[in-house]
Parts: structure tokens; C-alpha cells; sequence
């Protein structure tokens, strides 16, 4: 997703929009006592989604909360696919998320942000020794 548009959009829509948590890191799924939330989980109040209810989303560690990603889920029990938003979430959250979201009948793909993808490479990069520097050169 190389159009900035789309992000920008995105921040537009949460910023007019109050962000509910209605399942916190912990809690059981109300239908599946068994699926246990690994962070926040909620939707954004006053929006709407392709399902008809208001837009899901991930609510990570990152102060401000700012749009990170998407993740893009189908469920073939509920024959539906969806994005859910995803707010300060870091990399390694955003990983948790998609495999919470890899499980039985669905499947989910997360795309982060350009830019916050950028700023962890950039991260990671600053991390490595100057011997695997050289080897990815």
C-alpha cells in the first residue's frame, strides 16, 4: 500500500472516533470461553464496518495510540473477511495479532503502516553487530 491516502484517511476516520475497549488483554471470547484476547480489543464508536457493526480494532502498547496497520481477517465460519485497525500496536504485537487471528477456520494477514515498518527496520538495523551489517550488504 504505497498510497499515503489511504493512511491518511484512516487517521481521519479514528480521529473522529471514540475507541471503546470492550474485550481487554485477558478476557474470553463471549462465544469461545477458550479463545483468551492477548491485548485490547475493541471497535471504533460511531463508525461502520462491511458486517454492519462499527469498525474492530487491536489497541497495542504505543502511547498516542497512532494507526499503525490493518490486519485483514477471513473467517469461513462466518463466511466474512474484514480489516481491523490497528492502534500503537508495535511489531512484535502486531505479530501476536496475526496469530490469534491464524487459527481454525480463519486467516489474516497484517499490514503495517509504511512508514512505522520503516522505523522498525530501521530499529532492527541500529541493533546488528558491524560483522551482520556486512553480511546483508
Amino acid at each position: 500500500m504505497k498510497d499515503p491516502r489511504f493512511w491518511t484517511t484512516l487517521d481521519s476516520l479514528v480521529s473522529t472516533c471514540e475507541i471503546t475497549v470492550d474485550r481487554p488483554t485477558g478476557s474470553c471470547h463471549p462465544r469461545y470461553p477458550d479463545l483468551v484476547y492477548p491485548l485490547d480489543y475493541g471497535y471504533l464508536q460511531g463508525s461502520q464496518s462491511s458486517d454492519g457493526a462499527e469498525a474492530d480494532c487491536w489497541v497495542g502498547s504505543i502511547a498516542g495510540r497512532p494507526v499503525t496497520g490493518i490486519v485483514v481477517t477471513i473467517d469461513l465460519q462466518k463466511r466474512d473477511a474484514e480489516a481491523k485497525v490497528l492502534l500503537g500496536c508495535t511489531p512484535g504485537e502486531m505479530q501476536t495479532i496475526e496469530a490469534f487471528h491464524n487459527g481454525g477456520p480463519m486467516a489474516a494477514i497484517v499490514m503495517p503502516r509504511p512508514e512505522r515498518r520503516r522505523a522498525c527496520l530501521a530499529d532492527e538495523a541500529a541493533k546488528l553487530n558491524p560483522r551482520e551489517k556486512q553480511e546483508l550488504a
